[in-house]
């Protein structure tokens, strides 16, 4: 699965690096502040993508001394550092576009920034495809963002597009605008990629979530009331943690049989392969041994 992660990690770094530096150079030699932003764009995308790369790497290592649980959150920090070099960028481009629209000298693109912004519109989403598919199979958190970001960049090439052929129709304040545009955009995406991560790393949860694993447990045979119920993501796993009531007077080998039952229900029905259970004697006969 990690393998596939890092394929998606190197798909989008080669497409953002040829993107990055087509874009700059065609948008600088045709005046076209939209298209430069939108490959200063893909220029935090190559730094994502890297970023998600170290990360993976790191992932795999095994556990040791230091890391009893491994190194699986390696992934989210990288990613979270990397939107924070999103979001200076972004400010960057928000900075150019209005020093151009308020103070500087507007002159229409020339037509072929257009026709590059629109063909990469295209790669782009093609892109996006392929990297939906890999997270789904990988069930990376980290090339989900990715993806995200591929759709987004898609989106953005567009709205480049629609502002370098405004500006040749006789509105040349269209070429700046879309470029303040796909700097907003930056920043939307690293604020959505920097709060994910940020709420992994300090065990955030969804509480639906939560709530379906509530009643999968409840259903299976021989627990008597879940007491407890935690999670958390340890890098693209989910780890469970929870308090389960059974009848108090079963034997521990037919306790431990529940918990396996459990786990089982778990993997067949959420695939959540780590489930710590804490099994307590149903409490309404606790009295009776006392």
């Amino acid at each position: 699965m990690k393998s596939q992660a890092e394929a998606g990690a190197w798909l989008s770094i080669l497409a953002y690096v040829l993107l990055s530096i087509l874009k700059v150079w065609v948008g600088t030699s045709t005046n076209s502040q939209a298209l430069t932003a939108d490959g200063l764009n893909n220029t935090t995308d190559v730094i994502t993508s890297i970023g998600v790369l170290i990360g993976l790497r790191i992932a795999k290592k095994p556990r040791d001394n230091d890391h009893p649980y491994g190194h699986s959150r390696a992934e989210t920090v990288s990613t979270l550092i990397a939107s924070i070099v999103m979001a200076i960028i972004g400010l960057q481009v928000l900075v150019d576009a209005a020093y151009v629209t308020f103070w500087g000298h507007r002159v229409a693109p020339n037509g072929f920034a257009g026709i590059i912004a629109i063909l990469a519109a295209g790669f782009m989403f093609l892109i996006y495809l392929i990297n939906s598919h890999l997270a789904k199979k990988s069930k990376s958190h980290a090339i989900h963002a990715i993806a995200k970001d591929n759709l987004s960049d898609a989106i953005v090439s567009l709205g480049a597009a629609i502002g370098i052929f405004g500006a040749r129709l006789g509105m040349p304040w269209l070429d700046p605008l879309a470029a303040a545009v796909v700097g907003l955009i930056i920043l939307k995406t690293a604020w959505e990629i920097f709060a994910e991560m940020s709420h992994h790393l300090t065990d955030g949860f969804e509480e639906t979530k939560l709530a379906a694993y509530r009643i999968t447990m409840e259903q299976t045979e021989g627990v008597q009331t879940v007491v407890d119920l935690k999670g958390r993501m340890q890098g693209d796993q989910v780890i469970v943690d929870v308090v389960i009531e059974v009848n108090a007077q079963l034997s521990v080998q037919e306790s431990h049989q529940i918990t396996d039952r459990l786990e089982l229900e778990m993997q067949r029905v959420h695939q959540v392969n780590t489930t710590h259970i804490h099994v307590e004697p149903d409490s309404s006969h606790c009295s009776t041994y006392r």
